[in-house]
Order: C-alpha cells, then structure tokens, then sequence
C-alpha cells in the first residue's frame, strides 16, 4: 500500500536505511533533518503518514509532534523514539502520536505498523451505520463525532477507537482485541498506547457533555474497555 511518507530524522544512517526500505516498499519519502525543516514540509506537502524522531538537534521532538498534529490532523503519526522508558512513550502520545516504535527500529515491524495503520485510515467504511448513543453521534463513512450536534474533534486513532467500541455498546472488549482491531492485528508488547487513547477520549467527551447524554467509556478491571450507555434515570436512552 503506496503513500507518501515524511520521515523528520537527524541521524543520516538510520535515515537513509529507512527512506531505501520505505522506497523500496513503494511509498514517496520526503526526509528532513530537522524538526523546523519537517514542519515546513508538512504545512506545505500533503502527507498520509509521518515517522518522526524524538530526538531532533533544533527543536524538542515532543513539541514538533504537537505542531505536526496541528497542522496535519488526519494523517498518521509516528514517532520513533530511542527513549524506551514508559513516561516518555506516554509524553508522545499525549502529544499527538498515534503508535511508537523504539530504536532500534526493525524493518519487519516497522512496515506491518505501516501497512495496518494505512489500511485503517483508507478503509471507506461506507457499509457501516452512523451510530447515535445518547447525544453522542458516531458518524463512521464520515469520520465525524458529533456531541449534542457540535462537532467533537478526535486524532485519527481516537475516532478508530471510539467507532470500534461504540459498534458493540456495553460489551466488554479486550485490551488485546482492541490493540488488535484498531491498530494491528499482530501487535504484542505494551498496551499503554490504548490506556493513553482511551483517556484523551474520556477527557474530550467529558469536556463536551455539559448537560449533555454522553455515554462513557467504562475499564473492565483485568480485562479490557466497554462502552457504558446511559440509564434512564441518568437521562440516557433506555436498555
């Protein structure tokens, strides 16, 4: 699956090993060394998909991740980070990453991360319904969430999440089944990509309900995530 691809990474080997994999896959990559340079890239090239190094010589990886987000909300955003520890994958996230690969990356891993999150941003979905919970609307052909009919502003995973557990509402999904289905189907290691997407949820959808009928989003201790509807008394729709 073809894309355009823009890698932000100082490091001249591990930059060049990357672009002649990526293009030997068949993506389009523009490379940038800098965090100033790969911002201007992005605001001024249309990109599917962004690998970015935390570790930048001009400015700090983390902020560039905000930034990028801002200027690119749709696509997919990467970063490659040789900080493993688990507050500094979480710091990335919260910036704006959609999923991570430490350093030293392997070609195998990276490009099956590649190929799903692609797949997923791709996919039309046009067969799926618009589901309304409450006040909460997920319009999946459209990538639209609405809240009480205002638009409610999600990164391209959280949408991904939120549809998957909004199709099967108050059923109880894995952790391992929703790393699976929302990001990739051969996914092992940590799980705290999910534990960061489902708090920003959580947050957004409690920073928009107001008075309004909001379904929340529920941990099932030891197991998983469920999406909770709203009980009569609450002001919800009915079971």
């Amino acid at each position: 699956m073809a894309s355009r691809v823009l890698l932000v990474e100082d490091d001249s080997t591990i930059g060049e090993v990357l672009t002649s994999s990526l293009r030997s896959h068949g993506h389009e990559v523009l490379w940038e060394r800098t965090g100033a340079a790969g911002l201007a890239r992005a605001v001024g090239t249309p990109v599917d998909l962004v690998l970015l190094d935390l570790g930048l010589p001009d400015l700090d990886g983390v902020e560039v991740c905000r930034r990028l987000r801002e200027a690119r909300p749709s696509c997919v955003l990467i970063i490659l980070t040789a900080r493993s520890a688990e507050m500094d994958v979480v710091v990335g996230l919260e910036a704006g990453a959609d999923d991570y690969l430490v350093k030293p990356v392997r070609l195998a891993e990276l490009h099956a991360r590649l190929r799903a999150h692609l797949r997923r941003n791709e996919a039309g979905s046009s067969a799926l319904p618009v589901r309304a919970i409450g006040d909460l609307v997920v319009d999946v052909p459209r990538r639209r969430v609405t809240v009480a009919g205002r638009e409610l502003h999600l990164r391209p995973k959280e949408f991904d999440l939120l549809a998957r557990l909004a199709a099967e509402p108050e059923v109880a999904h894995s952790r391992e089944s929703l790393m699976s289905e929302v990001w990739d189907e051969h996914w092992f290691g940590s799980t705290k990509t999910l534990d960061v997407h489902v708090a920003a949820l959580r947050r957004k959808m409690s920073e928009s309900a107001a008075s309004a009928r909001v379904p929340e989003i529920v941990t099932v201790r030891g197991h998983g995530y469920r999406l909770e509807l709203l009980s009569p008394e609450a002001g919800g729709l009915p079971h």
